[in-house]
């Protein structure tokens, strides 16, 4: 008998930006362990910006010096070719930008381990005390965003699943007020995910018990020795469909949205409601082009009904929201189903090009805007913090024009009107679709653009043709970051809305090199 052990052939080169994370999240938490409590902060800040901003250099180095991996990495179980380049790429950004907003100390509870409203709470707060431990949770959940988006098996996608959201769950629960509220919200998102990764886990199991394998490229080739209707194979796929549609937020599994934006601390939200919003995309496709391609037939009349539902639920439901953080977490999950337009947008190979290039540009349009809107939110502040009741944003035009005039121009980009980047966004989609044979979808989903574009104008129209409260919100001195996150995404909202055919000459090459095997 042969016991020699073949050890696994890794390309350390292709996957350089996940390790570089990674290393740097386990150096983050021996800083913790180790460094004394009044320098933590001054080390975790630059390791982490140098981590994420080092792995997009290396992005740039591998496409530009060493071109496009030809073939999936570390044993196939990774897949990084330009799909999942360009997918890192922007979460990258969008970590970096949303890191800006972390680095203000004010969103986080001092000491999470006291009893809300405690004497140990405002002792911690007294003292000056600070959870610096959020920068290695950040940047563990982005490395699990890294690699749930660029994942080729099942295995390895669950794996890179969790490490995403456990993260995610301990810092929603770390707002510094509404401790009971953030505390909830962590608990809702934490059980609610707990469920989600069970199906998707037993959808695996079904899933690997019809192919033999979690390879994508295996299943894909599984698929042509049955007719498509194995019931492992249907109620795998189903499954499988749950605990991805979860994570973007898409009806009817969205309920955990709306309570979760509004809870968290809101850097935490931005980070959420982009990064991991590209990252769950990117596994969908991988998921339900790669590996159940040949199954379109069984999985499109499903996933129609799912972005009709989650176009028009997302659109009305927002309109009866009186919470601003709530508003833009219904607004999500109609753009969730726009984007599933694009999903669903299947057929020859330059159409599959076509509707990839068109989600790729859109997650980075819509990451950036989001951001930049929940760091305006981050700046309008009450008595009890952070302003949500849209009552209290009434005369802010009057109060603060350039904060009111920005927050408008980024609700006029999720609209989508012309001369925005959210126009773009949505044409690409939109378009692909059409000539995809989906006309209809794209009917209900500009009919839920419409809709949607009543209760960003009533935000528009609250905020400079209303009269400000005698007690109306302050507005808070932004930080540094906070300054430097809404200048950038007010510009890159500008300048992808005038001018963005580079960005989108870039989705489209990148979209040429999806791994479809």
């Amino acid at each position: 008998m042969n016991n020699t052990f073949q050890a696994p052939t890794i390309e350390y080169g292709q996957l350089a930006p996940l390790l570089l994370v990674f290393g740097a999240a386990v150096v983050g938490v021996l800083i913790e362990a180790f460094a004394p409590r009044y320098l933590r902060k001054s080390f975790q800040v630059p390791l982490t910006f140098v981590s994420l901003l080092g792995a997009f250099a290396l992005i740039l180095v591998q496409v530009f010096v060493s071109g496009v991996p030809t073939a999936p990495a570390a044993m196939g179980a990774v897949a990084v070719d330009g799909p999942s380049l360009f997918i890192w790429g922007v979460i990258l950004i969008l970590a970096a930008v949303s890191v800006l907003l972390i680095t203000d100390d004010d969103h986080f509870v001092p000491q999470a381990a006291a009893v809300p409203g405690s004497a140990e709470e405002d002792d911690a707060l007294a003292e000056g005390a600070a959870h610096t431990e959020v920068y290695p949770l950040v940047l563990f959940a982005v490395g699990g965003m890294l690699l749930f988006a660029a994942s080729n098996d099942l295995l390895m996608m669950f794996v890179a699943l969790e490490v995403m959201s456990l993260p995610l769950y301990l810092l929603c629960g770390l707002a510094r007020r509404r401790r009971l509220l953030s505390q909830e919200a962590s608990v809702k998102y934490f059980l609610l995910g707990a469920f989600s990764s069970g199906f998707f886990l037993y959808g695996m199991a079904l899933i690997y018990g019809f192919a033999g394998t979690v390879d994508l490229a295996g299943i894909s080739r599984a698929l042509g020795t049955v007719s498509g209707q194995d019931p492992l194979l249907l109620i795998g796929t189903a499954l499988l469909g749950v605990g991805l549609l979860f994570k973007i937020g898409a009806a009817p599994f969205q309920a955990w949205k709306p309570d979760v934006y509004q809870g968290a601390p809101t850097p935490i939200t931005a980070l959420m409601a982009s990064g991991t919003l590209v990252a769950a995309f990117g596994a969908l496709l991988r998921v339900f082009w790669v590996a159940l391609g040949n199954l379109d037939w069984d999985w499109r009349p499903v996933m129609w009904g799912v972005a009709i539902l989650t176009m028009v639920l997302g659109a009305i439901l927002a309109i009866t929201q009186t919470d601003i953080k709530r508003m833009l977490a219904y607004s999500s999950i109609a753009h969730a189903g726009f984007l599933l337009v694009g999903v669903i947008a299947t057929g020859d190979a330059r159409q599959n090009a076509d509707a990839l290039s068109g989600i790729l540009f859109y997650l980075l349009v819509y990451g950036i805007t989001t951001v930049g809107a929940f760091a305006v939110v981050t700046v309008v502040r009450d008595a009890g913090g952070e302003a949500g009741h849209l009552s209290r944003w009434a005369g802010l035009g009057k109060r603060a024009p350039a904060l009111a005039g920005v927050f408008a121009f980024f609700l006029l980009a999720f609209a989508g009107i012309p001369l925005t980047s959210g126009f773009f966004g949505k044409y690409a989609v939109f378009a692909a679709a059409a000539t995809g044979g989906a006309l209809p979808l794209v009917i209900v989903g500009v009919v839920s653009s419409a809709v949607a574009a009543f209760f960003y104008v009533r935000v528009i129209v609250l905020m400079f043709f209303s009269e400000p409260a005698a007690d109306g919100p302050t507005i808070a001195v932004p930080s540094m970051g906070t300054a430097a996150v809404v200048t950038v995404a007010a510009a890159a909202t500008v300048v992808l809305g005038v001018f963005p055919e580079p960005v989108l000459r870039l989705a489209d090459q990148a979209a040429s090199t999806l791994f479809i095997r």
